[in-house]
This record gives C-alpha cells, sequence and structure tokens, in this order.
C-alpha cells in the first residue's frame, strides 16, 4: 500500500504530479522541473521529505554504540546539536546506508535515515543496539521540510519568531538548533545553503503554507536529483548499496580509521586498502547532445564500467552522471549510447558548487 506523507493534499492543490517513490506518493514536479531546479539555485525552492525517516537513539552507552556502528568517528561531535554524516557498513565493508546523525546530549543521538532503506536500517539498528542497552525510537510523529538556495535561511527566518529567527540565522553549516517546536538544521541535499526542518505532523500543513507564502517555491523530486547530483551526492541504491564500499563510492573522507575504533565493517576496508581498490567513481560530462542514463556500459582502455546516475545538468546545460570505471582509466572513456559510443570527460565533482559551474 502506498503511502502518504502529511502534506500529500497540499502537494496535489498545487498541480503536483504525483509519482510511486519507494512506496510513497511523492510530487515529482509542480509543472517545470527545470524551473524548480533554477528557483533553488537563485533563490529558494522548499522539498517534502517527511518519507525520510528519523530515529531517536537513548542512553548512557549511545555515543559508544554509534561509534561501533559507523564509519565515520561519531567522536568528532563535541557541540549540542552538530551533525555528521557517514555510512553504515556491513561486516562485508557494503554500504547498508548512508545518513546524518545529530549529537543532541551525550546520552541522546537522533539520525535520519533514507525511506527506501527504512525497514533493514531499523532491524539492523535495533538488533546491534541490543549489546549496548540503547532505547531506538521511530519518530513517526514528524515531518520534515527542506527549503534551500541562496535565500531560504533568510525566507524560513521571516516566518520564525523573532528568538527562532535569530539563532536560526546564527547556526554554522551542519549544525541544529531547536526552537519554535522546531528541529532546524542547516544541512540539505542540493549544493545550497538552507534549512532541513523537522516539525510535528500536525504543524507541517501550516509551516509549508507560510513558507510558500514567503516566497519559497515548492519543488519535486525531478528537481531534488538534478540539484543533488550537480552538487555531487550519492543517492543509495543508485551510486552504492551492500554490495559498494564507500572507498569505490567516492566516500573515502567519510572513513574514520583512528586507532582504536573497532566499528562493523573495519576490517574488511582495510583489507580492501591494502590490497588496492580496483573501482573509481567519478564524474562524467558529454558535450555532445543526449542524456546519461544509469545502468549505460562505460568503455575505458582499462575495461569497462557503468554509469550510475545520470541526467541532463540545467546549471551546466550537458550531460552529467556519475561511472564506476576502473582505477585510474580516465583516457579514451566512452560512453554505449543505444549501440554508439559516445566520447565523455571524467571530471571531478561536485559539478555546481554555491550556484556555479565549476567544471566547463
Amino acid at each position: 500500500m502506498t503511502r502518504k506523507t502529511v502534506l500529500n493534499d497540499s502537494h496535489r492543490a498545487l498541480g503536483a504530479k504525483m509519482v510511486d517513490f519507494g512506496g510513497w506518493d511523492m510530487p515529482l514536479n509542480y509543472g517545470s522541473q527545470i524551473e524548480e531546479h533554477h528557483a533553488v539555485r537563485r533563490d529558494a525552492g522548499m522539498f517534502d521529505v517527511s518519507h525520510m525517516t528519523v530515529v531517536d537513539m537513548r542512553g548512557p552507552r549511545t555515543c559508544e554504540f554509534l561509534g561501533h556502528l559507523f564509519a565515520n568517528n561519531i567522536g568528532k561531535l563535541k557541540i549540542p546539536g552538530k551533525a555528521l554524516y557517514s555510512c553504515m557498513l556491513n561486516a562485508d565493508g557494503g554500504v547498508i546506508d548512508d545518513l546524518i546523525v545529530y549529537f543532541i546530549a551525550e546520552d541522546f543521538f537522533r539520525t535520519v535515515v533514507n525511506a527506501s532503506t527504512r525497514d533493514k536500517d531499523l532491524a539492523w539498528i535495533t538488533e546491534k543496539a541490543k549489546a549496548f542497552d540503547v532505547q531506538i525510537t521511530e519518530r513517526t510523529d514528524l515531518a520534515m521540510i527542506a527549503a534551500q538556495g541562496p535565500n531560504a535561511r533568510a525566507k524560513v527566518a521571516s516566518v520564525l519568531g523573532e528568538a527562532a529567527a535569530a539563532r536560526a540565522l546564527k547556526l554554522g553549516k551542519f549544525v541544529a538548533v531547536e526552537a519554535d517546536g522546531l528541529f532546524i538544521a542547516r544541512t540539505g541535499y542540493t549544493g545550497e545553503d538552507g534549512f532541513e526542518i523537522m516539525v510535528a505532523e500536525s504543524a507541517a500543513v501550516d509551516l509549508w503554507n507560510r513558507l510558500h507564502a514567503a516566497g519559497v517555491q515548492p519543488a519535486g523530486l525531478g528537481a531534488r536529483d538534478t540539484l543533488r547530483l550537480e552538487a555531487g551526492m550519492n543517492l543509495y541504491g543508485q551510486d552504492m548499496d551492500e554490495s559498494i564500499t564507500p572507498w569505490e563510492a567516492g566516500l573515502a573522507w567519510t572513513i574514520s580509521l583512528d586507532e582504536g575504533r573497532k566499528f562493523i565493517g573495519r576490517s574488511a576496508l582495510e583489507a580492501q586498502k591494502a590490497a588496492g581498490v580496483t573501482r573509481d567513481m567519478v564524474g562524467i560530462i558529454m558535450d555532445e547532445k543526449g542524456v546519461l542514463r544509469h545502468g549505460q556500459r562505460v568503455l575505458t582502455e582499462s575495461g569497462d564500467g557503468e554509469i550510475l546516475s545520470g541526467t541532463f545538468s540545467p546549471t551546466l546545460g550537458k550531460a552529467i552522471a556519475f561511472a564506476r570505471i576502473p582505477a585510474g582509466a580516465r583516457d579514451a572513456v566512452r560512453v554505449d549510447i543505444r549501440g554508439r559510443e559516445v566520447s565523455v570527460r571524467v571530471v571531478k565533482y561536485p559539478f555546481v558548487r554555491d550556484g556555479q559551474a565549476v567544471v566547463a
């Protein structure tokens, strides 16, 4: 049965084209995906991300537990509200999910996991938490709205009370604060500044309407995907899964091999690194007309790879993609598009930063 967020009627009232996304009835766009993309890059847009799962973890050994559960070092979080991006791995080093975790207090952390991985994530986290006597609570009472873009923070602040607005505007990046009954985090999935806001379901429609009235344009899954790909951000299930390690997913920066840390998957990651990682995740640009799509074969002088995420970039005006190819392969790279080999360029990503193209 398809699930609906509390904002479902609001999307339909705005004329959204609705699609099934991981078992959720979600807006693809409200008319023009390109306009929604540009609104976020140039002004402010908002997304309903209430389909994602908020999980609270409590107990005296929660920090110790998360140090065991995550590949990134939870010990980096010293300031209440500070957030950390990490992968949660299986014993073979494969990515069960990528997520954000917030440090609320020494015995209280909050994490947000992907909608498509909800069931397996909750089962994994709950099972592993038993040895640490950590209480796991899914926050089904919360909705989430992401407001993103160069003007998003100011527009969000305009609908908050004076004290809450002041606290929100003082937030550093990757930090959250509770204000006006909201959990406001300066995080996002678009490459733009902004907030991700957790709000009680009972107050979500009112917040959505106030943000809309303040000039924050609703945007759907289509724009969210082009924005995150331009920004060089992975999509779970497309760019990585349990058969892929962070080394192979361009996420080496999220692995903390500090001495003494015994997190799940560490031994496998160390063995793979010692043996030599055989595949790289790279950025691809196609200068010819056309669109790069998931699953297309990538040909290199060192062997074949494949396109992971691919799309037309509204900011660059060209097709871009992530690809996983043999390590070190950079020259004479082509993509097989319906039997035709098309030359492409291998580039460093992100493709876009702060609204501006960083690759030609």
